[in-house]
């Protein structure tokens, strides 16, 4: 729509900035009354980083050159995305597509893209502050160097958001209901934590297997990750993981746009 509509309750030009940060409040706000999600959001990823810890603790990381906070931090940051992103928004979608919310907002002048966008803000949002947390208490209080490359990690996690909101996009299109969710969603989960590099990096793996798994959606974000914050890797390495997490990130909103259900599923 035209940045000059006006909207009906305030008289005040309609801009695609106001409507995205409306609906981007409204779920915040369905957010912090949903425990359960907010359970996922807040508590969840710093618990994730306490297990990842002790599993690196046992590993072999020599090859990573990373000690185990430094691979737990990092490799928590990859899966502190997947919780606050990918499981909550697709919870979130599913339950906005079966209450109806979603069809009366077609009905308006808020477009199919911005209906997406503005329900993933209020998944972002969390998952960039619990980010900065992260880094802050790895830095701070746990004798972990500073980001060397802040452009890279910043760059890792955009990427992830990006593309974990399309694949719960893509995922709720073939979910019922809100309790379903948890297990349409547990394969993208699983894969994630054993195949991305997050509890075991991949130089661990056999070389085989390493490679298949450089082109799980999760990987290249994780590498781009770990290299932004520990200055590790480059080269070569890393640009092939930026590509693959771009083209997952480009898939995945295609696929999203194209599949995505705005009707309920009987």
């Amino acid at each position: 729509m035209a940045a000059t509509d006006m909207t009906a309750e305030t008289g005040t030009p309609s801009t695609r900035a106001r409507r995205l940060g409306a609906l981007a409040r409204s779920e915040l706000t369905l957010l912090v009354r949903n425990r359960y999600a907010l359970f996922t959001a807040v508590l969840m990823p710093p618990l994730m980083v306490l297990v990842l810890r002790s599993t690196l603790a046992q590993a072999d990381l020599g090859p990573t050159g990373m000690n185990a906070l430094e691979g737990a931090l990092t490799g928590g940051l990859a899966l502190m995305l997947v919780l606050v992103v990918y499981l909550n928004l697709t919870s979130a979608y599913v339950a906005r597509r079966e209450e109806l919310v979603l069809k009366r907002l077609r009905t308006g002048e808020v477009t199919d893209g911005e209906i997406l966008t503005g329900t993933a803000l209020s998944a972002a949002a969390p998952a960039l502050a619990q980010s900065v947390l992260m880094v802050l208490a790895g830095t701070l209080f746990l004798d972990v160097k500073a980001p060397q490359r802040p452009e890279l990690l910043l760059a890792g996690l955009l990427l992830g958001t990006v593309m974990l909101a399309g694949l719960a996009a893509l995922t709720a299109a073939v979910t019922r209901t809100t309790e379903s969710a948890q297990i349409t969603t547990l394969p993208l989960f699983m894969v994630s934590v054993m195949g991305s590099g997050l509890f075991v990096p991949l130089e661990t793996f056999p070389d085989g297997v390493a490679e298949v798994c450089e082109l799980l959606p999760l990987t290249g974000v994780t590498t781009v990750i770990r290299t932004g914050w520990l200055g590790t890797g480059g080269g070569s390495e890393l640009l092939e993981a930026a590509v693959v997490a771009a083209v997952w990130a480009i898939l995945s909103g295609y696929a999203a746009r194209r599949w995505f259900r705005w009707e309920p599923r009987r």
